[in-house]
């Protein structure tokens, strides 16, 4: 006879939430045994110290983890079992990606309308500008589109910006081959970031548009297609439009200013701008100010950011000089390369009172 303290195996699945069939596959199949299977009747019992066990198991299941992951996880220690669910769901939305793309594939090839010829552009130049700007991109489930890169195209220019809310990025490029009439559209970040190999090897590289996506169109490599996001972009013209006047610049060089910035040890930086130049406060007093030679012109003040917001900023300028174009403590500030203004980008500082 069963120990009075078992569960059959209805009551046990209504405790984990699991059907009495699920049950009996997963006794069947391994992960979940019951304590004790009545010899006579084979009718199943559980012990209350199987129901968290279950619980889990069922977790797990509705993240469509195969049951020999599930049985891993439930046997693994913590930090085990958080390394294999982490890689079940890398894995899970790697799939959905490729999927969505084959998708828009299939899509585009059920429609009778051609490719729009965008521009043609040197696909050295067109990675690394891609790379560039990406850097300001986030994902953030609730608003899709912060992932993707907007792209702007005319007769003299292809413009790419993207933005995460803190940073904006943007940058232009003159076309090989300049489009025939003006289009823009946003497109999937982390596609275009895959592809930034293949077009780095491209001398030329042709974009196309399709109504759902873009082909990126080699000559000596294979073809790539990134979706088109639906979401609309920011009105980051707006944005640029509204900014004030700048009122302070600072040249300071590119790798003196990262190597500050590494060597920072808070969450948040203080940069202090004066005529005799500029300088990181230091974030506690275990450590130094860091002082940077700048050239500064304009008026004086201390302005805050992230550390995390500053820096891409910084690391994607190009050249060796950094041109800080500041307007305030309270306003966006804009880095651009000093001796080739083509990548600007625009950060939002935080309030002097939530820096270190």
């Amino acid at each position: 006879m069963p120990n009075s303290e078992l569960m059959p195996i209805g009551v046990f699945a209504r405790r984990t939430g699991l059907t009495s069939s699920a049950l009996r596959f997963y006794a069947d199949s391994g992960p979940l045994p019951p304590a004790e299977t009545d010899p006579v009747s084979g009718y199943r019992y559980y012990s209350a110290d199987q129901v968290a066990r279950a619980v889990a198991l069922r977790q797990l299941r509705e993240l469509a983890m195969p049951l020999t992951a599930v049985s891993a996880v439930l046997d693994a220690e913590p930090e085990e079992a958080s390394r294999l669910i982490d890689e079940h769901v890398a894995k899970v939305r790697g799939d959905a990606e490729a999927v969505q793309q084959k998708a828009a594939l299939i899509k585009s090839s059920l429609t009778d309308v051609p490719s729009l010829p965008i521009a043609g552009l040197k696909g050295p130049v067109l990675a690394d500008a891609i790379e560039q700007v990406l850097t300001a991109t986030a994902r953030d489930p609730g608003m899709p589109v912060l992932g993707g890169l907007r792209v702007e195209a005319s007769q003299e220019a292809v413009t790419l910006t993207a933005t995460d809310r803190y940073r904006l990025s943007t940058r232009t490029l003159v076309p090989a081959e300049p489009a025939a009439t003006a289009w823009a559209a946003t497109i999937n970040g982390a596609e275009l970031r895959a592809a930034v190999g293949e077009l780095r090897r491209s001398m030329l590289v042709r974009v196309e548009a399709t109504p759902h996506g873009i082909w990126l169109r080699m000559a000596d490599r294979d073809d790539q297609h990134c979706r088109l996001m639906s979401d609309e972009f920011p009105d980051h013209r707006l944005m640029l439009a509204s900014l004030p006047e700048v009122t302070t610049r600072v040249t300071v060089p590119k790798n003196l200013l990262l190597r500050a910035l590494e060597e920072h040890s808070g969450e948040q930086l203080s940069l202090c701008v004066n005529h005799r130049g500029t300088k990181i406060l230091a974030a506690d007093d275990k450590h130094p100010d860091f002082p940077l030679p700048a050239v500064v012109t304009g008026r004086a003040f201390q302005i805050s950011f992230e550390l995390t917001t500053l820096y891409p900023a910084i690391s994607t300028a190009i050249g060796p000089d950094v041109l800080l174009e500041l307007r305030g403590p309270d306003q966006p500030g804009t880095i651009r390369s000093a001796d080739r203004g083509d990548l600007t980008t625009l950060a939002m500082p935080v309030s002097p009172s939530h820096s270190a």
